[in-house]
This record gives C-alpha cells, structure tokens and sequence, in this order.
C-alpha cells in the first residue's frame, strides 16, 4: 500500500502543482465573487387566480403557474450555485495551504536527506580512519 502512495508522490508534478495553486484560488475568488455578488432571484407568491372561463385564459393560468414554478427553482438553482461557489472557494483556500505544507515538508526532507549523506560520510571517514591507525 505505501509503495502505491510513493509512486503516486513521486509522479505527481509538484513543481507545475505549486505554481498554479495561486491561480486555482484566485479563479475560486473570482467565481465567489462573481456569484456571491449577484442577487438571489425574488420569490413571487402565487397569486390567487380567478375563476377561469374561456380556454384561453385556462392557458394563461396555467402558465402563470409555470412561470411561478420555474422562478422558484431558478430561486433554489441559484441558492445552490451561491453554496457551491463557496465550498469551491474553500476548497481552493485549503488546496494552497496544503501545498504549502506539502512543499515545506519536502524541503525538509531534502535537507534532511543531505545531512544524512554528510553524517554517512563522516562516519566512513572516521571508521576509515580508525582502521588505519589500528594497522598502524
């Protein structure tokens, strides 16, 4: 399982990753910004109809009553849209801290790799040099 994880980190273009991480979350301002900023669609109550007659106003009734339909899904669609933009904009917020977090650890790592190569060739040195003072 872990081997599965290191070949995904080790494919995984961190460099490329890292870059556009601050395009992602300025494209989720953006998208926040532009929906947050428009008003939600008012909600029309039905009005009460009249009795109806002639087919013709049958008709029109009926597509009032559409008409008041679909303005309250668009309402609700709209209420969506504005809950969907925000969870997008966290998400892109988190994304970003993630990276950074990510990339942080791997510069660690990678100091932490050297040091570990410098400590190695200090101790061969050492063991090195031990042994020849012991032939000596």
């Amino acid at each position: 399982m872990a081997i599965g994880w290191l070949t995904a980190l080790k494919t995984i273009p961190w460099a490329d990753v890292i870059s556009t991480a601050p395009i992602v979350v300025d494209g989720a301002k953006k998208l926040w910004s532009s929906v947050g900023k428009k008003p939600a669609p008012p909600e029309l109550a039905p009005a009460a109809s009249p009795p109806v007659s002639s087919p013709e106003a049958q008709a029109i009734a009926a597509l009032e009553t559409r008409i008041a339909a679909l303005e309250v899904e668009a309402s609700d669609l709209h209420g969506q849209m504005v809950a969907s933009s925000e969870l997008i904009k966290a998400l892109a917020e988190q994304n970003t801290q993630l990276i950074s977090r990510i990339e942080t650890s791997r510069v660690r790592l990678l100091w932490l790799a050297v040091a570990n190569v410098v400590i190695a060739v200090i101790a061969v040195g050492a063991l090195g040099l031990a042994i020849v003072r012991q032939g000596a």
